[in-house]
């Protein structure tokens, strides 16, 4: 199963640390965070990868090149200097992605999620990994029902981490461009495809300069000497 890093996004709430670097390069613990990434998708069994990119882009494939010093075969699906939303890089990287189901991360999230577990797990269109709503978005976007089905509906949602499985079926009717992911998964939630799980493990949505030094202090509070 190939993976694919969601790298194209402009850090406006990172800025001014995003007006010359883009932001999955800015560091945690000494490290890129997308290097964080990447070396937890390789330890779970996902060796090939896809990233795209948009603004400073460039950057990224100079300082990863082909991934061979990670472990891993990267492949790159640039955007240009305008991002084309989660759906739309999706859509405009499905050439690169195949025909089989595939796993895509956000670049500016940070984790101990175990990847291995979604390394074979049957999917229909899509399946998501919800977490418990951090303090910035306390209203959460999706429910999880008893059998397992992501709804928009529910007494208690949760949020979305920004992990996810897809087929491209989820995809194929859609026009490549500037595309947001939400609406697709909302009808294919409606048509009952979309599965989920609750993770209760570490998370954080890294948005802003306060969030990237709160997770650097917790990298190197981990990390021996």
């Amino acid at each position: 199963m190939k993976a694919m890093i969601l790298a194209a996004g402009r850090g406006e709430r990172m800025r001014p640390l995003t007006d010359h670097t883009p932001k999955p390069l800015l560091p945690a613990a000494g490290k890129p965070l997308i290097e964080h990434t990447i070396k937890q998708l390789v330890a779970a069994g996902f060796n090939e990868i896809v990233i795209n990119h948009a603004h400073l882009g460039r950057q990224i494939e100079n300082h990863l090149g082909n991934g061979q010093r990670l472990g891993a075969t990267i492949c790159y699906s640039p955007e240009g200097e305008t991002a084309l939303e989660t759906a739309g890089g999706i859509i405009n990287a499905l050439p690169l992605l195949g025909d089989e189901p595939f796993l895509v991360v956000n670049g500016d999230i940070a984790t101990d999620f175990p990847y291995a577990r979604l390394k074979n797990l049957a999917v229909d269109l899509a399946h998501l990994v919800l977490v418990n709503n951090p303090e910035h978005h306390p209203a959460g976007d999706f429910a999880l029902n008893h059998a397992g089905l992501v709804t928009e509906a529910g007494a208690e949602k949760l949020t979305f981490s920004g992990i996810g499985l897809y087929r491209p079926e989820l995809f194929g009717a859609t026009p490549a461009g500037i595309r947001k992911l939400a609406p697709l998964l909302r009808i294919a939630m409606t048509e009952q495809r979309v599965s989920g799980q609750h993770f209760a493990g570490f998370w954080m949505d890294i948005g802003t300069p306060q969030r990237l030094q709160e997770l650097d202090v917790r990298l190197r509070g981990l990390t021996p000497e």
